[in-house]
């Protein structure tokens, strides 16, 4: 046991003759840890990514449903008339007639 743990201490397994699978190994988990690192970044680039998105719908949304409820405002009869009194224009006092057309053939 104790001559074990110092040959790994002095890594001994890196240049005895059969390091060359051992070299392998450690080159294969390398990449390896590397490719898990790169994978795990995008992944964190894409949840900052939906998060960033889903705060911009709830803005959008925000400001569809203030600029609609604006627009009813606007097209208030009441809201027309008064800017119709201000140009000097009222409301009619009379009501409309309706005009009935018969074609006979």
């Amino acid at each position: 046991m104790k001559g074990g743990f110092y040959n790994i201490l002095k890594a001994n397994f890196l240049i005895s003759e059969d390091a060359v699978k051992n070299w392998r190994f450690i080159v294969f988990c390398t990449i390896l840890a590397i490719v898990m690192i790169a994978s795990s970044h995008n992944a964190e680039k894409k949840v900052h990514q939906i998060a960033k998105l889903n705060k911009e719908v709830l803005e959008l949304r925000s400001e569809f449903l203030e600029r609609r409820s604006k627009l009813m405002r606007v097209k208030m009869e009441s809201t027309i008339t008064e800017k119709m009194v201000e140009k000097g224009i009222g409301p009619s006092e009379t009501p409309p007639n309706k005009i009935r057309v018969i074609i006979k053939d």
